[in-house]
């Protein structure tokens, strides 16, 4: 079966742990919250896998990294660890996104081609952004852990990052507009495969 007959699956392992996180961080503290994640998504892991047989590939580097990060901080009891852990998943991602760009393979395209049919230098464009985009939510990330509160470092990481990802993504429909590639159609009003 696949993702398209549980439509729930991909938000509740996207975001089921960072609700977690943010629960457990206003019930307890920092500590407890990053115990919370690194269960959460282990969880959301085996639920995917068990459900749909494919654990999707962003979301398991981003678990492997929590667990690592996540890991330290508790282990270390330094919750710089997993302060660090989204500038090091932003800055993962924007190098795979540029690097797939040097060796002229775009990553968005394997990615998100199944919903999204655009022209190469639709998907050109679009990696690039998206890399921009990670570059930039890393620095953030780095200027808001180390100069801020954790109570601001918390709300920055759950609700700012997850915002500024939002509005990212519709600035960027209109580029995907333009680079979509329609299907034609023959005389009888069928679409060409």
């Amino acid at each position: 079966m696949n993702n398209s007959s549980r439509p729930w699956l991909k938000p509740l392992v996207d975001f089921g742990p960072l609700a977690v996180f943010l629960l457990l961080y206003w019930q307890y503290d920092l500590f407890v919250a990053t115990g919370g994640l690194m269960v959460a998504v282990t969880l959301g892991l085996a639920l995917s896998y068990g459900l749909e047989r494919t654990v999707p590939i962003m979301p398991l580097v981003t678990a492997g990294l929590v667990l690592v990060f996540g890991g330290l901080t508790l282990l270390l009891d330094d919750e710089r660890f997993i302060k660090m852990k989204p500038t090091i998943v932003q800055g993962l991602f924007a190098v795979v996104m540029f690097g797939g760009l040097i060796f002229n393979r775009p990553v968005l395209k394997p990615l998100f081609g199944q919903a999204w049919q655009l022209e190469d230098e639709g998907w050109r464009k679009l990696t690039f952004r998206f890399g921009v985009f990670f570059v930039v939510s890393g620095i953030l990330n780095e200027i808001v852990w180390r100069t801020q509160s954790t109570d601001v470092w918390v709300n920055f990481k759950v609700f700012g990052l997850m915002g500024l990802t939002f509005m990212f993504m519709m600035t960027q429909v209109p580029m995907i507009q333009k680079y979509q590639i329609v299907p034609d159609d023959d005389e009888d009003g069928q679409t060409k495969n």
